[in-house]
């Protein structure tokens, strides 16, 4: 059935809304500071083979590929035409999910008519999901938390209590952790009852031709930008902080016939450390990349992404194999989308960006407090972005992610810490005729003893870069009691322990004056 214009435009935007909406309740539902504060979670639509039509507008950029894989898989592992009205499903595996443990993805069918003509999904950063709080030292899967295969969390309205009771026994926030994974079952719940309604009030069977519309003019919009700049094949190479030694990055960027091949090849291979970055998440920053600077105004959907393929060679750092260690694997994944740009700086020059400060910093701090209680926190710090052709990179902002810095008085609130001091860093982002955005400083006092903390950082040997003659930002600190400390392993804290950290600037952009 062809769909008119206006139809279309009317249904689209209510699936949109309807996702948006249930982000909306994520926030207001859920029992962990990182959705209600942090952002990390997102909300996604698809049809009914799993690809999709709608995304939380809010969203992290690395779950644009993940979740709908996600879905996919799961209609893998449990035939679709075995689930049933209100079933939901739950996984947290790294490699058909986001990318580590930490992101626990929730799949619920929607039903209209008796059969299924889409499916809802979520997924969420909990604060603790057991293991080595995140360490990078991990040296394999097994040693990063508990993992939850692809299998029902909820039939008939009633939930799997073997499964939620292994899951508070295995991890130091249990009510926080299952609070988050019923915030996205009522999410869900919603997004289920939006559609139904949007299906009933334009009189649709299903949402077949809707998607069809929409991935067929996305698809067609996004190769006629492709096929409208030059053909040919560009390659980037960078290092990063790696471990005893840098790692290399190298990407080669193919534009042919309307289409982009991106290949990872020469990369590093994958490390006994948890800083391997699986293919899902890799694909997904990557389509994030090629979309923000081909197509950024359309929303975000299947059809946009068919245009776009992704190669990395298995075992190495962008595409490991089971079962490596993963959990930091933002600090890898992140260098993507600023990868791509310095492939694709001659071809587009007024577009893309000198490298940000981030990957995103990360502190995690667990222990014991002083009634007796488990706690594990996570607290989020940016540097600042690149700068471009036309503006000056922005100060202490989250990029290629979206993850939200966590205010001094969630932190305080929430983990037993002092925040004495949190301010920009003067001169930290790159020169250039566009700055670069500078990171910030934060201070921290630690208020309770044998404090395990584990960081998740970069740039601090290799600072980003600029572009077209800017100069690099400024690399980035963490000291504890005034001395540089190892962020590739854990450190303990005790009652007073005071911790700096000094996020980098982002790189300049043309040569100044």
């Amino acid at each position: 059935m062809a769909l008119d214009p206006v139809t279309l435009e009317l249904v689209w935007t209510r699936l949109i809304s309807a996702v948006d909406e249930a982000a909306k309740a994520i926030v207001r539902t859920s029992f962990s500071t990182l959705s209600n504060e942090a952002n990390d979670f997102a909300c996604v639509l698809t049809d009914a083979a799993g690809h999709s039509l709608a995304q939380n507008t809010g969203s992290i950029p690395s779950f644009i590929g993940t979740l709908p894989a996600t879905v996919r898989a799961v209609c893998a592992a449990v035939p679709p035409e075995t689930m049933r009205p209100g079933d939901v499903y739950i996984t947290n595996n790294p490699w058909i999910g986001t990318g580590h443990l930490n992101d626990i993805s929730l799949v619920r069918p929607v039903f209209s008519g008796g059969r299924i003509v889409a499916f809802g999904a979520t997924t969420s950063h909990v604060p603790d999901i057991g293991g080595r709080i995140r360490s990078t030292e991990a040296r394999e899967l097994f040693e990063e938390g508990f993992h939850i295969p692809p299998m029902r969390l909820l039939r008939d309205g009633a939930a799997d209590a073997s499964l939620i009771t292994l899951l508070r026994t295995n991890v130091r926030t249990p009510d926080q952790t299952e609070g988050d994974v019923w915030a996205q079952v009522a999410a869900l719940a919603l997004i289920h009852d939006r559609v139904c309604q949007t299906l009933a009030d334009h009189r649709l069977a299903d949402l077949a031709a809707v998607a069809a519309e929409i991935f067929g003019r996305s698809e067609a919009e996004m190769r006629r930008r492709i096929a409208a700049l030059p053909e040919g094949c560009w390659r980037h190479a960078m290092q990063t902080d790696g471990l005893e030694e840098p790692f290399t990055f190298q990407v080669a960027v193919t534009l042919r016939g309307g289409g982009v091949a991106v290949d990872f090849a020469g990369t590093s291979p994958q490390q006994p450390r948890a800083l391997n970055c699986v293919l899902a998440y890799t694909t997904a920053m990557t389509a994030f990349a090629i979309k923000a600077l081909l197509l950024p105004e359309l929303p975000n959907n299947d059809g946009i992404f068919r245009a776009i393929t992704v190669t990395a060679p298995e075992g190495c750092i962008l595409n490991p194999r089971y079962p490596a260690a993963v959990g930091g694997r933002a600090a890898t994944g992140h260098y993507v989308p600023p990868l791509i740009f310095g492939a694709l700086a001659e071809v587009l020059p007024e577009k893309v960006r000198a490298a940000p400060g981030s990957p995103l910093w990360i502190m995690n701090l667990a222990g014991t407090d002083d009634r007796g209680r488990t706690f594990a926190n996570v607290l989020f710090f940016n540097g600042g972005t690149g700068a471009g052709a036309a503006q000056d990179g922005v100060d202490a902002v989250s990029w290629p992610s979206n993850i939200s810095a966590t205010p001094v008085e969630i932190a305080e609130r929430t983990a037993p810490v002092l925040v004495h001091r949190k301010a920009l860093r003067e001169g930290s982002g790159g020169a250039g005729r566009q700055a670069g955005g500078r990171g910030h400083e934060t201070v921290v006092e630690c208020e309770a003893a044998d404090v395990a903390a584990v960081f998740v950082t970069e740039r601090l040997r290799f600072a980003a870069p600029g572009l077209f003659g800017g100069e690099a930002g400024a690399l980035g600190e963490v000291l504890i009691d005034g001395t540089p400390t190892d962020t590739r392993r854990q450190q303990t804290l005790q009652r007073g322990s005071i911790v700096t950290i000094r996020t980098p600037g982002g790189g300049g952009y043309g040569r100044k004056g």
